[in-house]
This record gives C-alpha cells, structure tokens and sequence, in this order.
C-alpha cells in the first residue's frame, strides 16, 4: 500500500499539557500543537487533574493539527497514545463523568496507606508480582483514596456503573465513545495491581488494596488495535487506535533502545531513567522499579526504572513561583555567568524524594546560601540538583543490576538546555548523548502504531536515518566532580534529617 500522503497521528498527553503531533512514512513531524491544562494542589502534597479538561485539549489540539497540516481525517492510518503513568481516575460508565479528579502520579496523599501496609508486612507481596515498592507513586492506593472518598463511588460500583483507569483507559473509552475500557501492559504495570510475570491482573493484590476487578481495564499488547474512534467530533469515519504506552517507556521505543544495556533519560516535570534488560523481568532491589518496556511483536521486554520525582519542575518553580527569569534563553544566560555554585544546593523534594530515597516525607530545600548569593546561584542549584539526582539514579541502577550504562541518552524539555547537559556529562563522568528530536515518547508511541496498524510492516521498516544527536563529553576534573557531589550528599542528608510529619488524611 501507498503510505506516502498518509499519517499517523500521535497525541501525547502529558503531566503538563497535551501534544498532537502528526507524522509521516518518512518519521517526520508534518505539524503539531499543544495545550496546558491546570494542576490542581487541593492541600500540601495533593496534585490533581481535571479529566474533563485533559480530554478537550485531545479533541482540541487534533483538530488544531489536522487544521495547520491541512490534512484530511481520511488520510489517518492510525491514532496513537503516550501518556502520563502511574496518574489514575475513575468514572460513571453511564453518565461518562468523571467522579472524582484524576489524582496524579505526583500525589503524596496515599503516605500513610502505604506505610500502613508495610507494616502490615504486605511489600514483599507488591514487589515479587508488580516489580514496584509500596510508595504512593503508583496507582493503587490512589484509586482506593478515590473509592473510599468519592461521593457516590460506592454506589456506583454497586451498580455496576463504576470504572477506573490511568490515563490511556480514560482517552480510549471517550474516544471510542463508551466502547472499549482498555490499557496497555506499560501503564497496567505501573499500577501496582498488575502481575508482570503471568501478565494478567493479580487477585491477591486486588485484594490487598481493596480493589473490584470489574472496574479495571483489559489488557492489551502496545502494538495491538485499541478500538476505533467513534467521536464524531473529532472524525467523522473510524481511525484505529494503537501504539498505546506510557511516556517513558514510549522514549525508550523511541530512542531504538531496543537491545539489552541500552538506556534513555528522559527529563520533563520528574526524570525517568529507564533501561532494557531484555525478555526476563531483573530484581533491582530497594529503590529501583522493575516494569514492563512494552508489548510488541507478540513478546515483552522488561526494564528497570529509577523515577525521580521532580527535575524539569523545579525549573518551572523558579520561574513560576519566584520569578526569576522569564525565558528559557534568560535562564542560559544567568546561569552561563555564574563561576560556581558557590556551594548553594536545591533539594527539589517538593512532593519527596523518588529514587534512590523514596522519602515521600523529605521536603525540598535551599541550603548554603550566604549574603552573596542571588538568583543565577539559585537558578544554577536547580539546574544542578537535575544533573546530581540523575548520577543517584544512574549509580544506583549499576550497582544493584550489575549491568553498566554504555552512555546516557537524553530526551526532555530540559534536555535542550546546552549548560545542564554539559554539567550532566560532568557530573556523571561518562558520555551524554542528547537527541534533538524532543518528542520521543511520541515518536516511540508512532513507531508501535505503525506497525500495529500496517503502516510499517516489521521494525525493519521504521525510518532508519537518525535524528541528529549532540554529543557531551565530561570536561571537569576528578576532584571538582568529587567536592560538587559530595555537597550535594550533604544538601540530600540535611533534608532527610528534618523532622518527619505524616501529611494531612
């Protein structure tokens, strides 16, 4: 078939927006568009996220790509899907409102119940069947917080009414118009429900977290068809659904880390360091997630995941919250005239501290400041403390798999800042690789729908002739590298020594 004037269109719905990007046979990005949507941060360590909302800037800025690329619904061979993980809601199957908002992977509110169910000796449970430790990070205890806080969340999943999913099952049932409550075996993964080994959804911890199978999506391979769109909205004839799979991951297809060893960073509102380790799940012990890389070609690659809570974030915190720069050029700017950090560290534990810590209690920082310092140290420690939390992650990941990165490639907003990538180099002392193609996660989800939809038959397929990259080799000495990150230690201990105060139920 003569694929030359058709298209794959991506949506990529994000922590902070929602991208739609339309893509051609060749691999390259014909249009696109994006919408902010508003976090919401009801109480101290809350984050929340109106669905109604999300789902509009989907159909709003498909059209909007659509319009600019002035390409017809008809030349679409498929409609893919990279999202936000581990973000999870729940929702009336007859109205198709949302009872609650989606509770984000962000969210601290479920502390308490994880702690609850250590103690009650149930981690090593979670952690042989899913791969993740009990830390409200993942869906589960969200989704409890939802059934048991919700107003009229019992009686509807009394009726039978109830359903609930992350945020790919909730696009999928509006988009085929109530039909198809579906996930795919990344986002599954990472809800703390799924069983990796035997790939089906567990009932022993269903029964653990006090969630009804009924509500849960089915399960499907990333490359599978989803269903159809059946909102007349948005096109007018059917468009398969396929390539379904959580950002990360999605950036890990994207990048073709397609081989064991191979290893992306990806740097938005937190960091996900991810690394194939081949067709059999590896325990990374305390600290780093074992989860599913995808599902395609009829098999499943494993990988092992150190998330960092907060990166890119704290970028946005100095800029939205104090005001310290207003474009990302300024930002280069200040940060490029400072000779030093001055021994000024930003410890970004606004919603606690991911991995190696997993301390949901830390709470973020400033530490070192004397009468000299001004915004560009500020600015520079919060570049930094991306670059230094990526090295926690990074030997951590070493040293409990026995497995070395090669290099380190890089994607992200904050991937395409020149200094922080030059630092990261530095701090790591290894290679950083940053590719300029900024939308990987959807160039991974295109990928797996392309093929899933016939529009490239095999991998083999799949344009071959890679985005440009920019290399980073590490330029500071030994000791320098050594007296930064060991500050940085001090900065990570001093805020973890603090008193720990349980968050508001």
């Amino acid at each position: 078939m003569d694929h030359s004037n058709r298209y794959i269109l991506a949506i990529d719905q994000s922590t902070s927006g929602t991208k739609a990007l339309l893509v051609n046979h060749a691999g390259e990005i014909i249009a696109r568009s994006s919408l902010e949507h508003k976090p919401l941060y009801p109480k101290p360590g809350w984050v929340e996220h109106d669905p109604m909302e999300i789902y509009d800037n989907v159909i709003t800025s498909a059209q909007e790509v659509l319009t600019k690329a002035r390409a017809a619904p008809e030349t679409l061979a498929a409609l893919t899907i990279t999202n936000q993980r581990e973000t999870i809601l729940a929702w009336d199957r007859v109205s198709g409102l949302p009872i609650y908002n989606a509770v984000v992977w962000q969210c601290q509110r479920t502390a308490d119940m994880c702690e609850r169910l250590k103690q009650d000796g149930l981690e090593g449970i979670v952690r042989a069947k899913t791969g993740l430790m009990l830390d409200p990070y993942f869906s589960a205890t969200k989704l409890k917080w939802i059934i048991d806080h919700a107003e009229g969340a019992k009686e509807l999943l009394a009726e039978g009414r109830l359903l609930a999913g992350t945020i790919d099952s909730w696009l999928i049932w509006k988009l085929t118009g109530g039909k198809v409550h579906a996930t795919d075996y990344t986002n599954a993964s990472r809800t703390s429900l799924f069983n990796i080994h035997s790939l089906t959804w567990d009932e022993e911890l269903a029964g653990v977290f006090g969630i009804p199978f009924s509500i849960l999506p089915q399960v499907k391979a990333s490359d599978e068809v989803f269903g159809y769109t059946e909102d007349h909205d948005l096109f007018a004839e059917p468009v398969p659904i396929t390539g379904v799979i959580g950002d990360s991951q999605g950036a890990l297809y994207g990048q073709q880390c397609f081989e064991q060893g191979m290893a992306k960073a990806t740097y938005g509102t937190g960091t996900s360091l991810l690394m194939n380790v081949g067709d059999r799940p590896i325990d990374g012990g305390d600290g780093l997630v074992t989860a599913i890389a995808w599902g395609a070609g009829g098999t499943v690659t494993y990988a092992l995941e150190a998330v960092i809570r907060t990166s890119g974030d704290s970028i946005k915190w100095t800029r939205d919250n104090l005001g310290l720069f207003g474009t990302y050029e300024e930002l280069q700017l200040l940060v490029e005239n400072t000779s030093g950090n001055e021994g000024v560290y930003l410890v970004p534990a606004f919603v606690g501290l991911g991995a190696p810590y997993w301390d949901p209690y830390a709470r973020a920082a400033i530490t070192g400041m004397t009468r000299g310092t001004d915004k560009r140290h500020i600015l520079r420690a919060a570049l930094e403390s991306i670059a230094y939390q990526v090295r926690d992650a990074v030997e951590f990941m070493q040293a409990q798999s026995g497995i070395l990165l090669q290099d380190l490639r890089t994607d992200g907003g904050a991937s395409s800042n020149p200094w922080l990538m030059q630092f990261q180099a530095d701090i790591l002392g290894s290679v950083v690789i940053r590719s300029t193609f900024a939308e990987l996660s959807a160039l991974g989800s295109v990928y797996l729908g392309g093929i899933g939809s016939g529009f490239w038959n095999s991998l083999a397929e799949i344009p071959s002739e890679r985005k440009r990259y920019e290399t980073y080799v590490p330029m500071m000495d030994a000791a320098a590298r050594d007296d930064h990150y060991e500050g940085w230690r001090n900065a990570i201990h001093a805020v973890r020594s603090q008193a720990r105060k349980p968050l508001p139920s």
